[in-house]
């Protein structure tokens, strides 16, 4: 486990080598979802990697895992020296997706990577991709735009956050859960976040893209994927049946499969 300073923060970032008889290939690299760290993926990453012939990069945006705490995050938001602190800012997963992620990847010396995210993750790929250049994208449970399907449940979390027993769940992924949860539950729940939509920025995407979504997502429906439209890439879709916001835990193998199946052919 490393540590690498992005943004005035540090973030820790995990390597996962390729398989000793792999070819080179384009590497993935790991976008979390709202609650989610290293840690939280648990052994997924390395099971994508085996599978897929490709070497891997794993780390938690700041105030998530063991990376850095984000300052006073239900305050004021404020920037010093270049630093954010305070409440997430309605434009967070922008500048994730093109202030952070660009940053960390000059550092790690990675080009083209492959992008791969779950739910807050999956915004922050699709939207890097749409200014950057990237081999491929695979998002599970994506957000481009917000559905008070969405809202309701994460109202939900709040109530299981304040009085139930999230909280004590989420403590062993995150050295800051208090900050970890509320950075995310904040920014959701600020009436300024209800304008967030990407459909527009999804067009811009030139790289091939696997969208997969759960029928049974208590955070999106459907929706979420038949809006992607692509018009100079290929898009791959799918549903599962019977399937929660978190396809790779919900239907671990099958998600394995389909992106290996979508990254064979790609370099």
């Amino acid at each position: 486990m490393n540590r690498i300073q992005i943004d005035g923060a540090h973030l820790e970032v995990m390597h996962l080598p390729a398989p000793s008889a792999a070819r080179p290939r384009a590497p993935i690299v790991f976008l979390h979802e709202g609650l989610g760290s290293i840690a939280m993926w648990r052994d997924w990453p390395a099971m994508v990697c085996r599978a897929t012939g490709r070497a891997g990069w794993v780390y938690s945006r700041r105030g998530y895992g063991q990376s850095d705490a984000v300052p006073d995050v239900r305050g004021a938001p404020s920037v010093l020296n270049g630093m954010r602190s305070g409440r997430l800012q309605p434009d967070y997963l922008h500048h994730e997706a093109l202030v952070v992620l660009p940053a960390l990847l000059e550092q790690l010396g990675l080009s083209n990577p492959v992008l791969l995210g779950h739910s807050d993750g999956a915004s922050i790929a699709l939207i890097h991709a749409s200014r950057l250049p990237v081999t491929a994208c695979v998002v599970i449970a994506p957000h481009v735009m917000v559905e008070e399907v969405s809202i309701q449940s994460i109202r939900q979390a709040r109530q299981a956050f304040e009085t139930g027993d999230l909280r004590q769940r989420l403590t062993r992924y995150h050295a800051d859960v208090d900050g970890a949860f509320w950075q995310w539950n904040d920014a959701w729940l600020n009436p300024a976040f209800l304008d967030f939509d990407i459909r527009q920025e999804c067009r811009r995407i030139v790289a091939p893209v696997l969208a997969i979504q759960g029928n049974h997502d208590p955070y999106g429906t459907l929706a979420q994927i038949d809006q992607i439209v692509l018009p100079q890439a290929q898009l791959t879709r799918v549903v599962l049946e019977g399937c929660g916001h978190s396809p790779h835990r919900d239907q671990t193998a099958r998600t394995v499969r389909l992106i290996n199946d979508f990254l064979a052919s790609r370099q």
